[in-house]
């Protein structure tokens, strides 16, 4: 269902454009203050959404950016790419873990709130020619995030902000690839899996990968989830665990995916939803499930249940 502030900006459409066409083109278009709230799932955080006309002008900026972003990203990165998502990037793992028995898991502390934003415009000034697109990219990164120090941080919840924010982690791709001749890589943002054959050669790539975001990206590694582990123990990634033989969600995202499903199917019983609203977010909840072999939880949920759930077309095959 539409806001009324898309509403609105859809019934003028054509002046609207054309309004946004003249300040951009005049040198005189300003992005108007994001609207934040706060959100616990997956995990606690501030998201800041962009007004709508903003968000036009960044779907505008990221379809002139993408095709030169892409020049230099790697196949085994997987957010923000056509081809990509999370299917991609789970069926690319799941190779790796069967050729090699050892994973480095790499992840960046405050990795959107802490990013540099002149390291990231000269990293962007580097493959983008136009001065007047390079002007436009530099506004929306000054703007920054709420609450990020000066000179630091993107805002949760723009498409700009996660386009930056893959580009802006392709060095340490090339790092691994490239520099170290790792022969197994994936990164989805900044969840980072580096394989390998021995711990050895993983903890040298762990302290080499340290040293780099430090000194060229501004960033520091998360040390509480930076391991090496065999991978017949399983590989966390991207809410699920990858196993040589299958993926399976990880137990948190279990119970909060059970959880999220209880609360549609009591919605509708009280009245709150109307089925089919409620139909559309099982349907979501259940595409996400199907990333994984979670065929039994699925079919065993719309069995007992009824309501919201019961119908699996499009997700109603074993994982």
């Amino acid at each position: 269902m539409r806001s009324p502030e898309v509403a609105g900006f859809m019934l003028e459409l054509e002046p609207e454009v054309l309004r946004l066409e003249r300040e951009l083109l005049g040198g005189t278009y300003l992005p108007q203050p994001y609207r934040t709230f706060f959100i616990r799932e997956p995990k606690p955080r501030t998201i800041s959404a962009a007004a709508f006309r903003d968000r036009v002008v960044h779907h505008s900026l990221c379809a002139a950016i993408e095709p030169v972003l892409e020049v230099v990203a790697v196949s085994s990165s997987f957010a923000c790419r056509r081809g990509g998502g999370v299917l991609a990037a789970l069926g690319y793992v799941r190779q790796m873990v069967r050729r090699h028995p050892y994973v480095l898991k790499l992840d960046i502390h405050h990795f959107v709130e802490s990013l540099d934003h002149g390291v990231l415009k000269h990293l962007l000034a580097r493959r983008i020619g136009d001065p007047g697109l390079r002007e436009l990219l530099a506004l929306f990164i000054d703007l920054g995030a709420p609450g990020s120090p000066p000179g630091r941080g993107l805002p949760i919840g723009n498409l700009t902000s996660q386009h930056f924010a893959n580009f802006y982690l392709g060095p340490l791709d090339r790092l691994f690839i490239k520099g170290l001749g790792i022969p197994g890589h994936a990164r989805y943002m900044d969840d980072i899996l580096v394989f390998g054959d021995s711990h050895e050669v993983l903890w040298n790539a762990c302290h080499e990968a340290d040293r780099f975001v430090q000194d060229r990206l501004g960033l520091v590694l998360k040390p509480e989830v930076t391991r090496v582990l065999p991978v017949t123990t399983g590989v966390p990634f991207l809410g699920f665990v990858v196993f040589p033989g299958l993926v399976r969600m990880d137990p948190a995202r279990v119970r909060r995916w059970r959880r999220k499903m209880g609360s549609l199917n009591r919605g509708v019983a009280l009245g709150h939803l109307f089925e089919d609203q409620a139909q559309l977010s099982a349907d979501s909840l259940l595409g996400w499930a199907a990333h994984g072999d979670t065929y039994a939880m699925r079919r065993s949920w719309a069995r007992r249940r009824g309501g919201p759930g019961r119908q699996l077309s499009g997700v109603d095959h074993p994982g």
